[in-house]
C-alpha cells in the first residue's frame, strides 16, 4: 500500500531487487502476466504482438529463446481499480 517508508529482508537470503513505487494508478487497468492495459481486448492484441514478436523487441545477449505467454482464461479479464 502506499505510505510505507520500510521493506524489511531477511538476512543471508540472496536476492536481488527491483523496487518499483508510486500512487496506484488512477484508471482501471487490467494486469496480466507480463501486460498492462486498459480492457480485456488490449491484453489479448498484446499477447497476440508478444507471441509473434510484431512489436515487442529483442534484448540483446538474452540468452535462449522468447518466453512464451501463457494461454489466456476461457473468461474475459476485468479491469480493476484503485478501490474494490
Amino acid at each position: 500500500g502506499t505510505g510505507r517508508s520500510e521493506l524489511t529482508l531477511r538476512a543471508g537470503t540472496p536476492a536481488r531487487l527491483l523496487l518499483l513505487g508510486g500512487e496506484p494508478f488512477e484508471e482501471r487497468i487490467v494486469m496480466w502476466w507480463n501486460f498492462v492495459g486498459r480492457d480485456h481486448d488490449e491484453i489479448v492484441r498484446f499477447r497476440r504482438e508478444w507471441m509473434t514478436g510484431e512489436t515487442f523487441g529483442v534484448v540483446p545477449g538474452a540468452p535462449g529463446t522468447r518466453l512464451p505467454a501463457p494461454e489466456l482464461p476461457g473468461i474475459p479479464l476485468k479491469p480493476r481499480g484503485r478501490h474494490r
